[in-house]
């Protein structure tokens, strides 16, 4: 069971008022581990984040460096948009200068929760020593982690599920695209060259005791997610997928927020079957989707791809979707690229919303279509997800106008029928 006194009493309030659910509600679903609080207990500055049950679906945007593109100030600039732009939290996934610095500076500057995937860090720092990733000890990748929360990060995508015995399925069954997580094939390959077991799942209490101590969630990622539609749904996938239950069941025994990582690329056809099976196989853990995108075939377009996919799972009870960029699979986002992910998750999130019934979700369309009736453009573009892009097409026409420019004098919005 979490104890949610572990939580501030105000903290709690503010999660409880901003989703519109009571405490009592709210209470009792972390206390089943049904809600996670994204909140590191030195992560002063940030506001805390309800994920689960009952909630609005909520958006998360990826920045960071990569080895050939390391530009501190353009990541800070992401920052900036991703919360301008309304993404409830933002993941770090830097792998190129100094990682350590630019976290710090993020998690300083952030008022949102902050996520990072500390293998990454721990690579790297073995690659700057000239050593491989292989070579990479339990203490080195433990000594991230704990630098991580101590540093004020709220949630960690840890691939704890893949073992030894996923391992040997993986080379018996060969996917179209093999394993696509970064960190899931950072730890294969640490795997095979050492022969050893998955140091995050066999030391996995040592790490829910970190985590503990400084109230930050899990995200129990899965390193063995479907990069292609072609291997949706495999024996792999959801064969790490039992093994991340009992680690969320693990989670709940010791005290500590633990969420479910989930794919990837999957067709619309075999989406909701996933989200039942992690809520079924996680005893309603929260669900972090990335995507999933629905066809393979769009680079360059993939955030509607997203987007198409994400208000499918939303609506089938997932929890958390991670954006996609037009710039998947191709480049780092640009600032652009990072506004275009969000606001196309941040549909998906919210026709999901409104699929599953959560409360007060619809009151916003009903607020704009009203307005649409009446004609006032200034309510519409201040009631739009993206306000800014809504005046920039609605373009000079007068305010009072009583038509749009698609229909004119012909506009059907005039009888007042």
């Amino acid at each position: 069971m979490i104890e949610v006194e572990s939580l501030k009493k105000e903290e709690l309030e503010k999660v409880a008022a901003e989703e519109k659910v009571s405490l009592d509600f709210l209470t009792e679903n972390i206390n089943s581990g049904r809600i996670v609080i994204l909140k590191n207990r030195l992560h002063k500055n940030a506001k805390p984040v309800g994920i689960g049950k009952g909630l609005r679906t909520k958006v998360n945007a990826n920045l960071g460096t990569s080895p050939d593109f390391v530009d501190f100030d353009l990541e800070l600039k992401k920052l900036e948009v991703s919360i301008k732009y309304g993404a409830d939290t933002v993941m770090d996934l830097s792998t190129g200068g100094d990682i350590r610095d630019l976290r710090i500076e993020i998690v300083k500057r952030s008022t949102i929760p902050i996520g990072t995937v500390p293998i990454y860090e721990s690579v790297c720092n073995l690659t700057k020593q000239g050593k491989s990733p292989e070579e990479m000890t339990k203490d080195d990748l433990f000594s991230v982690i704990r630098d991580h929360l101590e540093t004020g990060v709220d949630f960690l995508t840890v691939h704890c599920g893949l073992t030894k015995r996923a391992l040997e399925t993986i080379d018996k069954k060969k996917r179209l695209t093999g394993i696509v997580s970064r960190g899931g094939s950072f730890l294969a390959r640490w795997m095979r060259k050492n022969q050893k077991e998955n140091p995050l799942y066999e030391y996995y209490d040592e790490l829910l005791d970190m985590a503990k101590t400084y109230n930050a969630t899990l995200s129990l990622g899965d390193g063995l997610r479907p990069g292609s539609i072609a291997d949706a749904t495999d024996r792999i996938q959801i064969d790490e997928l039992l093994v991340l239950g009992e680690l969320v069941q693990r989670a709940r025994e010791k005290g500590v927020f633990a969420m479910v990582e989930g794919p990837g690329h999957i067709p619309i056809q075999e989406i909701e079957a996933n989200v039942l099976l992690e809520k079924k196989l996680c005893e309603d853990a929260p669900f972090y989707v990335l995507g999933p995108l629905v066809i393979d075939c769009a680079p360059g377009y993939d955030h509607i791809v997203s987007a198409i996919g994400g208000a499918i799972a939303g609506a089938c009870g997932a929890d958390f979707l991670c954006y996609v960029t037009p710039a998947e699979h191709l480049t780092l986002p640009s600032l652009e690229d990072v506004r275009n992910g969000i606001i196309a998750s941040r549909i998906a999130a919210h026709a999901a919303d409104i699929a599953k019934g959560v409360k007060g979700a619809r009151n916003i369309d009903d607020e704009i279509s009203r307005a649409r009736k009446s004609f006032e453009w200034d309510k519409m573009m201040a009631l739009s997800l993206d306000p800014e892009k809504t005046r920039e097409k609605r373009g000079r026409i007068p305010a009072d106008y009583r038509k749009c420019g698609m229909c004119g004098e012909f506009c059907a919005m005039r009888e007042n029928l």
